[in-house]
């Protein structure tokens, strides 16, 4: 039985303080400047021994936009509440439980848990993406951004899990409760794969199986491989530690279907760049399907340099040729100015508006599942 300790309230001013300092180090405060090289392709670049972007230099907020920024969302009541809640569905464990071990046989699907966090099954591989299953995505307890609607799988009703990637170590991507629940699993740890400097954070916690990569380096799970691959963005768990570790996306290709994986972004050509990438090895298809963020942008002179909005998440998905995409990374925490509903009205005015199909780039309810048909088999299956 866990012990319950009783504490004093916090002092009103101290418990707002608080607050602030927690959502501040959930992690959506930055802005850059423009970098006039272009990027190389041997690996991340860096200043010292902080990393970078590929396409602009970050440079921390200065606490008076923080501050204006809270100010007048204050003053204008942002954000509004949702007019709808968050949709969720139970998941269909049957159906999840079936594939994780059908082995060659597996349905490539994605299933929203909610944020970032999702679970993808391909290639005879159960991998989760940026797990957070926790109340909280905050270094505290009692303070930083709520959960407001319940995982879509409880971390007791997942299947085994072979893999886990971590696109940056911001606390709604990096959870260590969650962490710590996955690497106990029956069965033995999933393989944590996760962007340089992240490895001794999980050393720390007597977590092992764990490899990191710097961008273009890849992992293999079984027939998976799985590509870290740029994306514009930053990282820090504390305010001396920021860019210290690398962030970035996963391009995944299994025999028969390919994932991108965008975790946290701002829009570059980065995504140009992916796509020219693996143009060869995709034949000019793209990926089956690309799980891109469209939530946490406003206000945009805060935001922009680091989280797209949904009209920069269609960029995203013509950039990388993709066949199929679903909105992630909206509806769980409520990190930003617009309403936890906006995104996927925003995300459907900005598909049309593209002249995109009306199934090209779609969100799922908390908790669904999306099957794929697998994709054909031949040349381009193969590692370049």
């Amino acid at each position: 039985m866990r012990a319950i300790i009783a504490r004093r309230p916090m002092p009103q001013p101290l418990h707002r303080a608080a607050r602030f300092v927690a959502v501040a180090l959930a992690g959506c405060f930055a802005i850059a400047a423009a970098c006039g090289d272009a990027p190389g392709e041997g690996g991340a670049p860096r200043r010292g021994d902080r990393f970078q972007n590929n396409y602009v230099e970050f440079e921390p907020k200065g606490l008076g936009a923080l501050l204006s920024w809270k100010i007048d969302a204050s003053r204008e009541g942002l954000p509004k509440p949702p007019q709808q809640p968050t949709p969720r569905v139970a998941p269909d464990l049957a159906f999840l439980r079936a594939n994780a071990t059908a082995g060659a046989a597996m349905v490539p699907a994605v299933t929203w848990i909610g944020h970032a966090s999702t679970l993808v099954q391909l290639g005879g591989v159960s991998l989760l993406t940026d797990p957070i299953f926790s109340t909280r995505a905050s270094p505290v307890s009692f303070a930083g951004p709520a959960r407001h609607v319940a995982p879509g799988i409880a971390l007791a009703e997942l299947p085994h899990i072979d893999a886990v990637v971590i696109s940056h170590n911001h606390y709604d991507h990096l959870d260590e409760a969650s962490v710590h629940s996955l690497a106990a699993q029956d069965g033995g740890a999933p393989l944590f794969v996760v962007p340089l400097g992240v490895k001794a954070w999980f050393a720390a916690l007597g977590i092992e199986r764990v490899v990191e990569l710097d961008w273009w380096q890849s992992a293999r799970v079984g027939a998976v491989e799985i590509v870290f691959t740029p994306t514009q963005h930053w990282s820090g768990r504390g305010l001396g530690d920021r860019m210290q570790t690398l962030w970035g996306s996963y391009s995944i290709f299994a025999p028969d279907f390919q994932v991108w994986f965008g975790g946290d972004t701002a829009y570059s050509q980065d995504f140009a760049d992916i796509h020219r990438r693996f143009a060869e090895r995709q034949n000019g298809r793209g990926f089956d399907l690309a799980l891109i963020p469209i939530g946490a942008y406003e206000p945009r002179w805060f935001m922009r340099a680091q989280h797209v909005d949904p009209t920069e998440a269609v960029l995203i998905h013509r950039d990388l040729a993709a066949e199929r995409s679903i909105g992630i990374h909206w509806g769980t925490f409520e990190l930003t100015d617009e309403s936890l509903d906006e995104p996927p009205q925003a995300l459907a005015r900005a598909a049309r508006q593209a002249g995109l199909a009306d199934d090209a780039f779609t969100v799922l309810a908390v908790g669904a599942t999306r099957r794929f048909a697998p994709r054909a088999l031949g040349p381009t299956s193969a590692p370049p």
